[in-house]
């Protein structure tokens, strides 16, 4: 497995990567963002994690899922629901993850436990139907592999290594220190665990959740963005440069260990770029200068074309919910409305129904709501395929925005 860092003679372009990444990544957590947006995020980060393995569900059931509780009505057959189900698990295991990272040392982070600890959050949330392995026995959620295993062209080390593979792996990498050099050793545990391959299934998701919770934990995400979106957003290249990694050492210029240097160092490069490229997306997505035409431009689009009963009067009172990103009782969000009690109370419940506005209860304070029918206005770009086709799906739309696109 070694070297699981560069040597000192190649650190410093990965340092100097690794800084400007850590600088942009801290302006970005300073800014404000809507609470529904982490919500979201999640399940686009659990749609691109299951796409990387093959497992696509629909952005549009995913969201009819979060919002009926109920995976198997959404008119899927046992394999949809099954991918539906894990793409629900791993959005639960990423929110448990973001709930507690803050409290977690690096070390805690970096730790054998901690991988075993994700893959039993993420697992144990299926039903044992969904753990049958494809040789048809059952796999436990946080053992590791007791089988060999191979992927692609690289055969993972033997499963008698895998426990001696992660102790070291922890140590190392929970061991490391500097703020920058702990964004190179970020992006190397990523390769490294996915090389070790600890579990019979789930290797990827584990590794990527495992990538995810040390950023956060790192203080560098607040949980708007990963490099999950731009892994899966690079087609082969992620897959490509995950294979490359793998290489073995070439010669006696390729670094100290079994495994080539050069390699390592052309991965490491790989992610941090990926992960300034997120960051300067979300940076551009969330000014909030911008932001407002966008609200404007939906609600417009709501009020002309959708017709259930959302108004453009509701601009300014949105506009503020982003601005303050505060929860309002609804007697102060009505005022800002400027209608009268019957018509803001209609608007309201219009807001809510076409989740533009979020609650927790029929009687609760008032969030500024992004559901997935919104994010072609409100963040361009972010998800594509939830955009995609959303019109034509949208339940009870259909014929309004067929007559529409006839205009």
């Amino acid at each position: 497995m070694a070297p699981l860092l560069p040597g000192e003679p190649q650190l410093a372009p990965l340092l100097e990567q690794a800084h400007d990444l850590q600088q942009a990544a801290q302006r970005l957590a300073g800014a404000g963002a809507p609470a529904e947006l982490r919500r979201l995020l999640r399940a686009m980060n659990a749609y691109d994690s299951l796409t990387l393995e093959g497992l696509q569900v629909s952005p549009l059931d995913m969201e009819r899922a979060l919002h009926r509780g109920d995976v198997l009505g959404n008119g899927l057959d046992e394999a949809g629901a099954r991918r539906q189900r894990r793409v629900l698990a791993h959005m639960d295991t990423e929110s448990a993850l973001e709930a507690r990272w803050s409290g977690w040392s690096m070390q805690r982070v970096w730790s054998a436990q901690m991988v075993r600890d994700i893959h039993q959050d993420l697992f144990a949330r299926l039903p044992e139907a969904d753990l049958v392995l494809p040789a048809g026995d059952a796999m436990v959620p946080g053992a590791l592999r007791r089988r060999a295993a191979f992927v692609a062209t690289h055969a993972a080390p033997a499963p008698a290594a895998v426990g001696a593979l992660l102790a070291r792996w922890g140590a190392v990498y929970g061991g490391v220190r500097r703020g920058e050099l702990q964004l190179v050793a970020v992006a190397a545990s990523h390769h490294r665990l996915a090389w070790i391959h600890p579990f019979p299934d789930g290797n990827g998701r584990v590794a990527r959740l495992h990538t995810h919770l040390a950023l956060g934990a790192l203080g560098l995400t607040q949980g708007l963005w990963s490099p999950l979106r731009g892994f899966a957003r690079g087609g082969q290249a992620y897959r490509a440069q995950l294979a490359a990694a793998d290489a073995p050492r070439a010669g006696g210029l390729d670094g100290p260990g079994e495994r080539s240097e050069r390699a390592l160092v052309a991965w490491i490069g790989y992610v941090l770029a990926l992960c300034s490229d997120q960051v300067a997306l979300m940076a551009g997505l969330l000014d909030l200068s911008g932001l407002k035409d966008r609200i404007a431009a939906c609600l417009a689009y709501e009020e002309n074309v959708v017709r259930q009963g959302v108004r453009s009067e509701s601009l300014r009172a949105l506009h503020y919910l982003l601005l303050t990103q505060s929860a309002l009782e609804r007697s102060d969000f009505k005022a800002l409305l400027g209608l009268g009690e019957r018509l803001a109370t209609a608007q309201v419940t219009a807001l809510l129904k076409r989740g533009l506005l979020a609650t927790d209860s029929p009687h609760g304070k008032l969030r500024f709501g992004v559901p997935q029918h919104a994010l072609r206005f409100y963040f361009p770009g972010l998800w594509p395929e939830a955009e995609a086709g959303r019109d034509t799906r949208d339940e009870g739309l259909k014929p309004k925005l067929n007559q529409c696109g006839q205009l």
